[in-house]
Parts: C-alpha cells; structure tokens; sequence
C-alpha cells in the first residue's frame, strides 16, 4: 500500500480566517503517516492524506487541540440565530452612533450619559463580541494567530481605553461606539459571508437532489418499492413518466425521451429506446421504461461526479500558495505594525489616546479573510459552473492548466468523429469474392469491442461467422487468428509489410479509398499461403460541432493538431475539412505519447482529448487531459477533465471556463492584497476611524465571494 492510501474528508468548524486554515494544515502534517494535508477556507473542509497509520481520531484530536473542531455533516442542523443576533446587536448600538449623528447634520455637540454608554456597550462586547474572545483564545492557546485575535485585541482596546477615560473623568473621548460598531459590522460581514459561501456549493447540492428517495423493482414477479439503497445489480427497475431514473443500467422494455441536463450539461432531452443505456438521476419523459440496473451507490455515473465535483471543490490551486505563504506570517506582522503605530504616534507627540485608536484600526482593517477566500470562493463556483455544463473538473491544478492551454491535440475516432465507422467498400484480390473476405475479416475481429469490428458485423449481418482462434491484437496495427487451420491478419499496411505480405495489387484501391477520406485495413493469409486478400475501406461520419469546436479554439487563440492511427489520406482530408492546424497520421498509441512530448519541448501547453484506451498514455502525458465521458473509463480516470457529453464543443468551452475563473482568482487577489496593503498605512497615519476600517473589513470578504458568484452566471459566449 502506498504512503498515500488512506483519505479522510472532515469539516472543521471555528476557522475564521486563512490563518486559521494554515494553522490547522501545520498541526496536521506534523502527524506521523500524513503525506499531505490541505484545509480549505471556503468549504470548511481538511483533506488528510497518508499511510494506514493515520487514523481519524488522531486527525480529530489534533484539530481539537489546535482549538477548533470536526462537525459531523449528519448532526441534526440547528436553526441559525445569527441574524436575529446581529439585528439585536445593532439595536444596542444604533444609540451609541446617535451624537455622531446629530454633529453630522446639526454641527451641534451632544452625547449621551457615559453610563448609558456603557450599559448599551456592554452587551455587544462580551456578548456579541464573545465568539471573537473564544476564537482569540483557541489561536493563544496553539501559539498563533488569526482574525479573533485582532478583533478582540482591537475592540478591547477601544472599550478599556473609554474605561479608562471615565475613571479619570474625561466624558468627553469615549470610544464605546467604536468598539461596538466594529463587533456589529464584522459578526455583519461574517453571516454574509457565510450565506454567500452556500451559494458557492450551489451546484453540488444540484446534483445531490437528483436521487430519488426510493425505487420501485419488480422482485418475484411483484412490483415493490424500496428505499434507493436497497436497489441492487440485476434488478429491474420500473420507471413512470416523470420519474427520477434511480440507478445507472440498460432500458429492455420501452421508449422514451430522458433529460439528462444537469448531468451532462445537454439542454435538449435524449430519445431512448431497448438497448440503450440510462444514467442514474435523469429524469424520464413521457414513456414507461423498465430498466436492467448496471450500477448502484458509489459505482454509478452521478456519484462519480458527485466525487470529482466535491474532490476538485475543495482542492487548492498551485496559485493558492503565496497566499497562504502571505497568511501564515499575517497575524503576527500586524500586531508588530499595530505596536509601532502606537509608539509612533506617542514620539510624534499625539496622546495615547490617539496612538490606541489607530491602532485599533490597524488591527481591525487587516483581517486577513479576504485573502483565504479568494482562491478557494473562485475554484468551488467555477467547477460548480463548469458541472453544470457537462465538464467535470478533477481538481483545481487541472483547472489553471487549462486556463494556459497553448494547442490542442485531437484524437480523431469517437472525439473528432461519431465512432461509428460503416464499411464503405471492399476490393479483392484475384478470385477472392468480397462476401467470403468480408466473412473472414468479421470472424478476426470477433471477440473486439473496436469501432471497425462493429462496422464488420453489422456489414456481415445475419450471415453465418467462421470461428476463430488464437486471435490476438497487436496494438495500433491490427489482428491475427487461426481459422480452419489457416493464419490470417487483418490491419494496417505497415503490419502486412512486416508480415511480409506484398499489397501492392491493392495499393491503388488502398489511395483511392483514402483519397476519399476512409480508413483502410488489409486482410491476408499469412500461413501455409502468404497472399493478399482484400482492402476494406471504413468510412466514419465527423460530429456536427468538431468544425465549430476547431473554430471556438482559434477565437481563443488555441492551435489544434490531430493525432491518429489512420492513414494519412483519411486524415489529411478531415483535418483540411475541420480546418485544423496541422495534423499527424499512422501514430501507434506510443507514437502519440512521442508526439505531445515533441510538442512540449517545442514550448507548447498541450491539451489532449481522446476517448479510449490507447488515448490514455497521452493524456497521462499532456499538460492537460481531456477525455469524452462517452469513452472507456481509462480515458476518464487518466485525464483531468472529463467532458460528460461526446461534443468536441465543451473543449474550448472548458478553457474558457478556465480562463474566467483563473481571471477571477487574480482579481480576487489583488483585491485582498491592495486593501490590506492600502488600508494597513492609511490606518496606521490616521486616515481610517475604526468604524470605517471595520465595515471596509467586514465587506471586504463579501467582495470577495459576491465577484467569484458571478461565474454562476458565466457562458460561453
């Protein structure tokens, strides 16, 4: 078992701001076993990776005594009182601001009983203000900072300073106001924050509510219904119109049209009829179907997506990391600067009165919480968005990736085509008839799931098949098998020259097909007789969007190459009619690898689409991995995003969507980095009054998600 083989995803509740992220990452990867630990802000989620010896009471106990704790997403949820909270808060402090007021609009001087003041204050600073001690005192307790600290810092200061004026009989510079204020505006700007982010999960929550609650199977000859979790592989599942489809599987009786929108992003409903296979949680239309369940629980389609979606959702992105090098350090550079502007202040003459209350500011406008939201606010709406539109996202590093695609490289069977390839014309040799060739080409090809050999057996039909034996692929070439006693190989011309056989009576049939845009394969006896038999010509049809998909990429400033095992006639005529940049024929799946590594080196960012298997070496190998979801699950598992739909399309719709989202992670950094870097000396010389440096606080993180929201509404133009 790999250092790596076990994963836990645990919430964590009482972070309130990056430092409290990065503390809790520290604290883990100090756990003997952990390989990795990553805690996202945003979704409020740790992901502990490493050997068997980590367990998740460990993992528990470590964050509980960093001071924070582990929530259990199946506890009864508790109805929120923090509005009504806030609501009494500003109730106790609208009075408090009332002589600020007044000097505003009359110029008048007037204030209210210091008494009062304080009896008002009181309520919201240890009582409002509470959870700011509690969380200050879990970041001293582990010997570090975070946003409660110079919350409660900078409000106890502003309340022990008015304490202070009172007792020496100034009634005149109270602060009670300030301090009030800053608790009322921060706990404000923290349950926006808190309701912005449930939005950022908007989409996951989307997917989760297409289970059905049950299913009804017929069992024993009876129809019954059970609870979703009871379904089971081989049942057969009963589907009304209007129903939820509860498990993946195959339709054997019925005809209908399903929608299949939030799964694969397709706005039109799918017809469906025997034969065809459904997708757990597509809604069925107008026709009872019953269906044969392939798939249950964590194996079916939607729970997979649901895995990527939340696993992509909470990962970090390679950009994350200055701001989190920026957090850790956060806290305590802030109270060094608060503590210089207080001797500041004192040398420059002004009274500790003055020096106490910029600093207050100080402490109160750099929260760092904009900073730990930026990046993951961006990641979770932008995959939640790219969901939406069928392009599943495996983590956040694919999604930068994609944003810095340079060139893409196509497969061309089943990506840039159908797949679905016909036999488009056989040529014989001598007195070989084309029945008795295309016979033997089907029997070699029998026990494959390739394109061609589907196109061989629908051409033979019902016709009696010879059996054959022994057969064995050679990859990127062909086939060979023994039938009635003979050898036989049916392929490309390269494996029939290195077979040994001559094609040379065929060659012009072979230049003809291929100038026609077909795929060609030579069938032979290779033993006792070595002799040439036929050519068979596969015509494929190309997918309606590939021309416009080519012509989406070249808008965005993306080259696109082809890359494919068919001969170079064939291709050259697809790329020419695609208007592709360039294209590259008779590539073995190796020769792929070889190609995108060439590429590369050349200073490229490629991005490699493809559906099968012989497509995975080259998207492990790409700087990106796109795979159709229509394809084998190799594909799927090897890139790092899969498209949920076979449309060449959602290729340049997902570097788009790339590119917005990593747009909006810069500017959601920039806007963190320039308010603290503006806000910070602006407090610090006098120019903010804690009030002020409290509400830009508080609405500052709000911005942040409020601009990472927007790509909720993002489309591909």
């Amino acid at each position: 078992m790999t250092a790596s083989a076990t994963e836990y995803r645990l919430k964590v509740s009482g972070m309130t701001c990056a430092a409290c992220a990065s503390r809790i990452e520290k604290v883990l990867r100090r756990l003997p076993g952990v390989a990795t630990a990553d805690v996202n802000l945003a979704s409020e989620e740790a992901v502990v990776a490493g050997s068997d010896a980590v367990t998740r009471a460990a993992i528990q106990q470590a964050v509980e005594k960093a001071g924070y704790g582990i929530r259990d997403d199946k506890a009864a949820v508790t109805v929120d009182h923090e509005g009504w909270l806030i609501l009494g808060g500003a109730a106790l402090t609208l009075p408090l601001l009332l002589p600020m007021l007044v000097e505003l609009v009359t110029g008048g001087m007037w204030m209210l009983d210091p008494w009062v003041q304080l009896t008002l204050a009181l309520p919201v600073q240890f009582g409002l203000g509470l959870p700011f001690y509690l969380g200050a005192w879990r970041a001293l307790r582990g010997f570090s900072g975070n946003m409660d600290l110079l919350v409660s810092i900078g409000t106890s200061a502003a309340f022990g300073l008015s304490l202070f004026m009172m007792a020496q009989g100034n009634l005149h510079h109270l602060y009670f106001e300030s301090a009030a204020v800053i608790i009322v505006l921060v706990r404000l700007g923290k349950w926006l924050e808190k309701r912005a982010k449930k939005r950022t999960l908007s989409a996951l929550t989307a997917l989760n509510a297409l289970w059905p609650a049950q299913a009804r199977v017929r069992r024993a000859d009876k129809e019954i219904d059970i609870p979703l979790q009871q379904v089971t592989i081989g049942d057969i599942a009963l589907v009304r119109a209007g129903e939820r489809i509860p498990a993946d599987g195959r339709i054997i009786s019925g005809e209908s049209e399903i929608d299949e929108s939030l799964i694969t992003g397709e706005s039109r409903p799918r017809a469906v009829a025997v034969g065809d296979r459904v997708i757990g949680g597509a809604v069925n239309g107008m026709g009872a179907l019953e269906i044969a369940v392939a798939a249950v629980g964590a194996e079916t389609t939607l729970a997979r997506i649901i895995r990527m979606v939340t696993a992509a959702q909470g990962a970090k992105a390679p950009i994350q990391r200055l701001a989190d090098r920026v957090s850790a350090i956060f806290v305590p550079v802030v109270l060094v600067i608060a503590a210089i502007t207080v001797a500041g202040w004192l040398l420059a003459g002004a009274g500790i009165e003055t020096a106490l209350i910029n600093a207050v500011a100080v402490l109160v406008i750099a929260c760092p919480c904009a900073l730990g939201l930026a990046t993951p606010a961006a990641i979770m709406v932008g995959v939640g968005a790219g969901a939406r539109h069928g392009i599943l996202i495996r983590d956040a590093a694919a999604l930068e990736t994609a944003g810095d695609i340079t060139l893409v490289a196509f497969d061309k069977t089943g990506t840039l085509t159908e797949g679905k390839p016909r036999v488009a014309g056989i040529k014989t040799t001598g007195a070989n008839d084309e029945t008795s060739a295309l016979l033997l080409a089907t029997a070699l090809q029998a026990g494959s799931t390739h394109a061609l050999a589907d196109a061989l057996r629908t051409a033979s039909g019902d016709r009696p098949i010879p059996a054959a034996r022994g057969a064995h692929v050679i990859a990127g070439r062909g086939v060979a098998a023994e039938i009635d006693g003979r050898q036989y190989i049916l392929g490309t011309a390269k494996m029939l020259r290195e077979a040994g056989v001559d094609i040379a009576a065929l060659a012009e049939a072979a230049a003809q097909f291929a100038a026609e845009g077909a795929s060609v394969s030579y069938l032979a006896e290779t033993a006792p007789a070595r002799r040439l038999i036929a050519v068979f010509a596969f015509a494929d049809q190309v997918k309606a969007s590939a021309k416009a998909a080519i012509a989406m990429l070249h808008d965005l400033g993306v080259r696109s190459l082809m890359l494919t095992g068919d001969n170079r006639g064939a291709a050259a005529k697809i790329a020419a009619a695609l208007g592709l940049d360039d294209v590259r024929a008779e590539l073995l799946p190796d020769d792929k690898t070889h190609a995108v590594g060439d590429l590369q080196r050349d200073g490229a960012k490629v991005a490699m689409v493809g559906d099968g298997v012989n497509d995975a070496p080259a998207l492990a190998a790409a700087d990106l991995g796109l795979a159709m979801a229509t394809g084998t699950d190799v594909a799927i598992e090897t890139a790092g995003i899969a498209l949920m739909r076979g449309d060449p399309a959602l290729v340049p719709q997902a570097i788009a969507l790339a590119r917005a989202t990593t747009r909006k992670i810069k500017e959601n950094l920039a806007w963190a980095f320039i308010f603290n870097l503006l806000g910070i000396p602006l407090a610090a010389f006098g120019y903010l009054s804690p009030i002020i440096a409290g509400g830009a606080m508080a609405l500052s993180s709000v911005a942040v998600i409020t601009n990472a929201l927007t790509l909720n509404r993002w489309r591909f133009r």
